[in-house]
């Protein structure tokens, strides 16, 4: 793969308005967001409640490091390409300091056999990308954090409100500040990387300011991961995309730093009869039926227990409602912002393209905190709200789709887009040019309506349209369901008879994964 572009990094822009700003998280995108907004002149303090610093070493940050403010911190990440060229071009020395502690420069369009992509094309280094696992990822970009002139990082402090006066206009709160236990800081702006169980809407409601509009809908998705060290070093690439489909289920094989890696399966959560997948030997007899997690599989050892996330939701916050914003002085980025489907890979591309899309509205230094609202809820809009549409339909498709697996009917739904959606997936395993579509879509580069109105796609979808939806040599579901019954009565039996195996449910470094909610 070749390495992606280190450019300087730009000076600060002149700005006629530099704010003093607070961001509420350090996660990836509050992070993010703040070295971005120091670098063009504003004066930033990032607080977060988790009171550790990253360590040393990216295997120390994976083995030690605790953040149990993120919920999802030791689950699978993936770093899209999309993700990748906003940083080259935004924050190059990130990459730098991602490369250099270790983590994985892959082309994830590569990812899959020769046969498929008929090797290399110009114009395939778009698929390049950089990733690591979470905590990695995290303390490299804490440490960037930390020598940023103009952001200051303060750890260990617990917002616990929000500082508000009366709005003008109409009765909605201009917030100058946040509260937290030792004491007041002021800001011109308040930021929200809270994530996707951010608490800033109920500091909002206890200021008598209305509710921000709310998209919720249950992502209705189980997975069940578990982390591997290759044998050898090198990453087990060759075999599929990050992302492939069997009936009833899916799979996800992510490359990451350091020679690990991840699988995970995705189910319904409405599927009793995976339920077992949380047992290390009903989820590793799953995952050698699929012709794309067997090699991963076997390519190395397993460093945690299989670790369950669910009772996500997918979730979107508007802080303009019938054309008026519901509050001054706050936004949010993020999660916080638009939550999405975790199998897509999306959250922390979408999130770079809103942290960059609030850096450029304050660096048109609207004067007005409405105007300045209304500016940053348009950017997002254009921006940001065409990817987070596309993610929640392609979630209601699928789940419907697993549903219908399921039960053993066929999916039939009334969006005639996704009979082209499921062409272009069955087409991407057999016509190289439909492979690099289906990857720009799935890398965050072309939104399926651009991919699927390219002249040079429509017609090579045509031989795809109504075939089977799951070509290939890939599992039934009955295949799927044997494997696991059996792995499961064999593992019932072990389970009695073998001492001193680990507890089931905890995670490698002690912690306890998030519940799986049924």
């Amino acid at each position: 793969m070749n390495q992606p572009a280190v450019l300087p990094t730009s000076l600060p822009t002149i700005l006629t308005h530099r704010r003093t700003i607070v961001v509420v998280g350090a996660g990836l995108i509050g992070l993010t967001t703040a070295i971005l907004l120091a670098r063009d002149g504003h004066r930033v303090t990032v607080l977060d409640g988790d009171p550790t610093l990253p360590p040393a070493t990216p295997e120390e940050a994976w083995v030690g490091w605790r953040r149990p403010g993120v919920n999802q911190f030791r689950q699978p990440h993936l770093m899209l390409p999309r993700w990748t060229a906003e940083m080259a071009r935004e924050l190059p020395d990130l990459l730098t300091r991602l490369i250099s502690d270790g983590a994985a420069q892959v082309n994830t369009l590569h990812l899959q056999p020769e046969r498929v992509t008929h090797g290399w094309r110009p114009g395939d280094e778009a698929f390049d990308t950089v990733t690591a696992r979470r905590p990695v990822l995290e303390a490299s970009l804490s440490r960037l954090a930390s020598t940023q002139p103009g952001l200051t990082l303060r750890r260990g402090v617990r917002v616990t409100g929000l500082v508000a006066d009366a709005g003008t206009g109409w009765p909605i709160p201009d917030v100058r500040g946040v509260t937290t236990a030792q004491g007041t800081v002021a800001a011109d702006l308040v930021i929200d990387a809270g994530g996707r169980r951010t608490p800033v809407p109920g500091w909002l409601r206890r200021l008598g300011g209305p509710d921000p509009a709310l998209t919720r809908e249950p992502c209705g998705f189980v997975y069940y991961s578990r982390h591997y060290r290759a044998s050898d070093g090198h990453l087990p690439t060759g075999h599929g995309p990050a992302l492939s489909h069997h009936p009833s289920w899916s799979t996800l094989t992510l490359p990451s730093d350091g020679g690990t890696y991840c699988i995970v399966l995705v189910t319904s959560a409405k599927d009793r009869a995976l339920r077992a997948l949380r047992e290390e030997a009903a989820w590793e007899a799953a995952a050698r039926t699929s012709p794309v997690a067997a090699p991963w599989l076997q390519h190395g050892i397993p460093i945690t227990v299989v670790s369950p996330i669910a009772g996500l939701e997918d979730v979107r916050r508007d802080y303009v409602r019938d054309g008026r914003p519901v509050v001054t002085g706050l936004v949010a980025v993020g999660d916080a912002s638009a939550a999405t489907n975790p199998s897509l890979g999306r959250g922390a591309a979408i999130g770079a393209i809103q942290a960059v899309a609030l850096r450029d509205v304050l660096a048109a230094a609207p004067t007005d905190a409405s105007a300045l609202a209304l500016a940053y809820a348009d950017a997002t809009t254009t921006r940001v709200t065409p990817w987070v549409d596309a993610s929640l339909r392609f979630d209601r498709h699928r789940l419907g789709e697993i549903d219908s697996d399921i039960l053993g009917l066929p999916y039939i739904p009334q969006d005639p887009t996704w009979a082209m959606t499921t062409a272009l997936l069955n087409g991407a395993t057999g016509d190289p040019v439909l492979a690099r579509t289906s990857a720009r879509v799935a890398g965050l580069l072309t939104t399926p309506r651009e991919a699927l109105s390219d002249p040079q796609v429509g017609p090579r979808l045509g031989v795809w349209m109504g075939g089977p939806r799951y070509p290939g040599d890939g599992p039934t579901r009955d295949d799927l369901l044997r494997e696991v019954a059996a792995a499961t009565a064999t593992d019932t039996f072990l389970h009695v008879e073998v001492e001193g195996r680990s507890p089931r449910g905890l995670a490698d470094d002690g912690q306890e994964p998030v519940s799986v909610s049924t």
